[in-house]
């Protein structure tokens, strides 16, 4: 596996693009804490964790995917560009914490990497809209 950052993420100007460079093509499923879960909830609630937090939201303007007009208007998501380990927690890796391979993503889009499908991300440009096209008995 590469490593991904962000510094080469940003060199990739389309959301498709970005986000192929970041799915997964893991197995949904596979188990990353298992009984250790406790470590990353622990982890995710810290000050240190809710500090770059807010730096990587700031740093991307709270665009999904970093890309600009794409902001992310519900819950936005730091996505750790690398899957985390256990070890990286108790050891507190550069990967950790580092804005380098930090992104902010929408739930969707977190989704749609963590199971490398992108049928269910909300293209960019909508369906031409036409008379009556939400109601099906009056076309």
């Amino acid at each position: 596996m590469s490593i991904k950052t962000y510094s080469e993420l940003v060199t990739l100007p389309t959301f498709e693009e970005r986000f192929q460079y970041l799915k997964l093509d893991g197995v949904v499923g596979d188990e990353t804490f298992g009984c250790n879960r406790y470590l990353n909830q622990i982890f995710y609630k810290s000050k240190e964790w809710l500090k770059i937090r807010d730096e990587v939201i700031l740093r991307d303007c709270g665009c999904d995917l970093g890309v600009p007009g794409r902001e992310v208007y519900k819950r936005v998501i730091i996505h750790h560009m690398n899957p985390l380990t256990k070890d990286d927690i108790l050891d507190r890796t550069e990967y950790l914490l580092n804005p380098e391979y930090l992104i902010c993503v929408s739930k969707r889009t977190h989704d749609a990497i963590h199971y490398s499908n992108d049928s269910i991300l909300i293209p960019d440009i909508m369906p031409e809209r036409s008379s009556n096209d939400t109601c099906p008995w009056r076309r």
